[in-house]
Parts: C-alpha cells; sequence; structure tokens
C-alpha cells in the first residue's frame, strides 16, 4: 500500500504530494527521519524497523527529490522512476502554482499502470520487484529503502496551519491543495479526510521540522524579510557587544538584508549562514580600503618630486595624538626616511615641550615656535624648512580639541587649507564606540563648512589607539570606517614606540563575528 509520494526541492520547497502531506507531522515522521539521517548528510543508508519502508531517487540537474512511503509494495522502484521522468518533464523554477494541475491526473495515471504492472506480475507467480523502466535521463537517480515504524494516526498530530477555503495555491508561499476526494482505503491517510475542505500551508509543517535542523526556516527557500528577521536580529546584538554603534549595526543588518531578499537558498544551506557570509562580505567591503593606503610607496613618489610627505595629527582632547605621532615617526625611521616634527599645537600648555621630549628620544628635529602663534603659518614654515634640508617626512602635531569648539576646529581647516597635506589621520581612541562616530562625522562636517577651498579636505585616514586594552571589542574601527569611509591605517597598541600595527581587516571581521 502506498501511504505516501512527495516532491520537494533540494532546498526543502515541496512541490507535491499525493496526500497532502500526511507523514510531515514533524520529528516523529519517516520522511523526517529520512532527511535527516540520510539527505542532509549526503548519506546512503538503510534499516529496518517496523513495516514501513522508503524509497527515494533524486534529479540532481533539477534538484529534485522523490520520496515514496510505503507498506509491502512491489512496485515502489518502477512509480518512482516514472514519476521522476514525467515531473522532470513539466518542472518549471519559476513557476508559482501549484502542481496538483495537471501532476495529480497524470500521477493517478502513473499509480494505476505501476499497480497493473505488480499484480500483472503477481499473477504470474513473480515474486521480483519489476525492473525499472528505461530512464536514460536519470543517470545520477539513486534509491535506497529505509524502514520506520508506522506512526500512530490521531487528529491531535494534525499539521498546523489550516487556511481557510478560497486561498490561491501558490508555490512562492508553499501553499498546495488536499486532494478534493481523498479514499482511506487506497492511500492509507487515516487522518486527511478531516482535511477534504480546507487547504493545507505546508509551510508550516516544513518550517517546524526543519527550524530544529538548521536553526532556521528552509521550507521556503525564496528568502524575504519575515525570515531574514531571526537571523538579522541576532547578528545586529551580537555587533553591538563588539561595541559597534547601534545605528552602524542597524544600517548595516538593513544592507544585508536588501542583497538577499529574494534571493533562494542553496541545497540545505541554512538563512543564518546566508546572512552570516553576507555580514561577512559586506563587513569585508567596509573596512578593505577604496584607495592604495601605502604609505611608503606615496612617500617615495613625494620624495622624487623633490617634497617632503607631510602628515597631519588631529583628534580630540587625551587620545594620545602625540604619543602615536612618535610611533609613526620611528616606523619610519626603520625604514631609513629622514624625518621631521612639527609642533602646530601652540595652544596646549606644555605641548611643545612634550613633543620635543619624543624628538630628543628619537634622535629626529623639530620645528616649534612660540605659544599663541597660528598653528597654520607654523606648519607651513616647518615644512619649508623640511624641504631646504630634504627631510623626507614632515609630522605635524596638532591641538586636540572637541568636535564642536568652533574657534579651534577654525584653525585646523585653515591649516589644512594652507598646506595641502598628503595625509590627514584622526587619531581617535578604540574604547569609545559611539562617541568615536560623533567625533568624526563633526570633525568631517566642520572641515566641509569652514572650508575656503571648492573641494573641502576632509579625514583621509583613521590612527586607532589603546587598541590593546579592548579585547574582542573591536567594533569602534568599523563604526568610524562606516561613518567616513576612511581606512584605518594604523592601531596603537602600547606605549611604546614598537607598538604600532596595520590593521588585519580579515582578523577584525572575524572578531565581530565570532
Amino acid at each position: 500500500m502506498l501511504e505516501e509520494l512527495l516532491i520537494f526541492t533540494r532546498g526543502g520547497l515541496i512541490l507535491w504530494s499525493s496526500c497532502g502531506a500526511a507523514f510531515f507531522r514533524g520529528r516523529g515522521s519517516p520522511i523526517d527521519a529520512l532527511i535527516h539521517s540520510c539527505l542532509l548528510e549526503d548519506r546512503s543508508s538503510s534499516f529496518a524497523h517496523g513495516s514501513y519502508a522508503l524509497n527515494w531517487t533524486f534529479n540532481n540537474d533539477l534538484g529534485l527529490v522523490f520520496v515514496a512511503v510505503y507498506h509491502r509494495l512491489l512496485y515502489v522502484d518502477h512509480l518512482l522512476a516514472s514519476v521522476r521522468r514525467r515531473f522532470s518533464q513539466i518542472y518549471d523554477p519559476a513557476r508559482t502554482t501549484s502542481y496538483d494541475d495537471p501532476f495529480n491526473d497524470i500521477f493517478r495515471q502513473l499509480h494505476l499502470e505501476a499497480q497493473a504492472r505488480a499484480d500483472h506480475h503477481m499473477n504470474n507467480n513473480i515474486n521480483t520487484t519489476p525492473a525499472a523502466p528505461d530512464d536514460s535521463d536519470d543517470d545520477d537517480a539513486d534509491a535506497t529503502n529505509v524502514t520506520f515504524t508506522k506512526p500512530q494516526q490521531n487528529a491531535a498530530l494534525l499539521p498546523k496551519g489550516v487556511l481557510s477555503p478560497g486561498t490561491s495555491p501558490n508555490l512562492a508561499e508553499t501553499r498546495i491543495t488536499s486532494p478534493k476526494l481523498i479514499k482511506k482505503l487506497d492511500l492509507g491517510c487515516g487522518v486527511m479526510h478531516l482535511l477534504t475542505r480546507s487547504w493545507i500551508s505546508l509551510t508550516q509543517l516544513i518550517r517546524e521540522r526543519f527550524s530544529s535542523m538548521f536553526n532556521s526556516i528552509a521550507g521556503n527557500n525564496v528568502l524575504d524579510k519575515s525570515n531574514l528577521q531571526p537571523a538579522l536580529k541576532a547578528l545586529k546584538d551580537r555587533l553591538m557587544t563588539k561595541n559597534v554603534a547601534e545605528e552602524i549595526a542597524e544600517k548595516l543588518c538593513e544592507s544585508v538584508a536588501a542583497s538577499l531578499e529574494g534571493k533562494r537558498l542553496g541545497s540545505f544551506t541554512t538563512i543564518f549562514s546566508s546572512v552570516q557570509t553576507a555580514m561577512e562580505d559586506a563587513l569585508l567591503r567596509i573596512l578593505t580600503p577604496r584607495r592604495s593606503i601605502d604609505i611608503l610607496r606615496d612617500l617615495h613618489a613625494a620624495k622624487e618630486r623633490g617634497k617632503p610627505y607631510v602628515i597631519v595629527f588631529v583628534g580630540v582632547n587625551g587620545v594620545g595624538k602625540s604619543t602615536n605621532l612618535a610611533k609613526v615617526a620611528y616606523w619610519l625611521l626603520q625604514h631609513n626616511l629622514s624625518v621631521m616634527l612639527a609642533a602646530c599645537d601652540t595652544f596646549r600648555s606644555g605641548a611643545v615641550e612634550q613633543l620635543r621630549t619624543h624628538a630628543r628620544r628619537l634622535q629626529i628635529p623639530i620645528f616649534e615656535k612660540e605659544y599663541e602663534k597660528d598653528p597654520a603659518v607654523v606648519a607651513k614654515e616647518a615644512i619649508q624648512e623640511a624641504t631646504r634640508n630634504k627631510s623626507d617626512v614632515v609630522l605635524v602635531d596638532t591641538a586636540g580639541r572637541m568636535q564642536d569648539n568652533e574657534p579651534l576646529m577654525r584653525a585646523l581647516s585653515k591649516l589644512i587649507n594652507l598646506n595641502s597635506p598628503d595625509l590627514v589621520l584622526f587619531v581617535g581612541e578604540a574604547l569609545v564606540g559611539n562617541d568615536a562616530v560623533d567625533q568624526l562625522t563633526k570633525f568631517n562636517q566642520k572641515l566641509a563648512d569652514l572650508s575656503t577651498v571648492p573641494t573641502a579636505r576632509l579625514i583621509d585616514g583613521i590612527l586607532l589607539t589603546k587598541f590593546d586594552t579592548i579585547d574582542d571589542k573591536v567594533g569602534a574601527a568599523l563604526s568610524m570606517v562606516y561613518t567616513s569611509g576612511a581606512p584605518v591605517m594604523f592601531v596603537g597598541c602600547g606605549q611604546s614606540y614598537t607598538d604600532l600595527k596595520k590593521l588585519n581587516v580579515k582578523s577584525i571581521v572575524n572578531t565581530l563575528l565570532k
């Protein structure tokens, strides 16, 4: 007796069922055990347990799975092969309507033919299973028997999601009608007579089963906002625990949702893994510089033109601008380049003395003027001095300033516009998270608003300090790059001059997502 014949895609989308998927009632079903034990792990297996048997075959070109559940049936191989061949002829991946019409009539005819074939062999005392018909188009087919204990049929086990009559069947929603006339004696679907006047939503049935296996919703392999939301919410929360600003995490999730919506899952691919992969790709694109950040190459190009390479360091108070400027100076010295420091923080008492200490330790020249001097003019004179002395690099120290301090921001804008540095580095703390976004945004906005040239010069790159103190809370790097579009060029990770590194983008992405 044939209990069920089911056709579904490798992505988990049910295309057709002979009796409304009576065996898709959850984890106890034979089909569930078949998929969990054999199909998901790409294993062929057979074992006997009770009176039910399962045979399955594939159309690998179309990604279709054909499963028969039966009880002492001699013609199942022939029937499966015939169903595979005929359904594959009408299958259309773009179809959005039910296959009930025309395949119900086709299956009924195939079933009768297979049964008649079996009766003929039985009448002639042939006890072997009839050979499958010639099916040269399906060389990749594979059929295996699995036996299960017959589950108790009970109205309490009816599938959830019974729909009201009149709803149009639509495969995009995986809704397939139950048969109009169900002969319990012939099909063995004892519970299905209760559903003859209703439409059955197979989406809910397969979601319950696949969600337990995949921790995702694989019943409908076309991704939409509703089935993406749980995975996106989990990723958003994870990013925020890594110190990514909430607004940035929200925008990233929206971007990932837009990139996935309408796409189909691959063979037994989970929604969460698809979202995770899309987020990883997005983070790599964001953190990977859109232009070259090879300072050494650019520096040698400037040297060939007979000009020093000028880097201006900017940022808020207390982030360690002067100390990290000295680290960059040490890094340049290790590449056999001559460096000059320009003490342009003429506002803060002791700033020049602090930079002078670094210059003495590194044994490099420093250009300085009295306090209260115009920092833009001091920087200009320092660059002229470096040109005369044929210095390779000028590192310009500026006063720390809050992003809302109008006079100091105006002075910084003047310094940048007057001297046209090769690189403007924003120095920020890796600890600050949301504050870093606000600082960088307002710095760029002020530089744009106060610019006296048609094309305003904004932040070119970022130096993150105290990177060694944040453990896995690396989200500030992502937030700052996302906000400004400027790459992280250095990270400070200690107190000594050697504690300066380049950002490892893949490592940051892995840390954000683990």
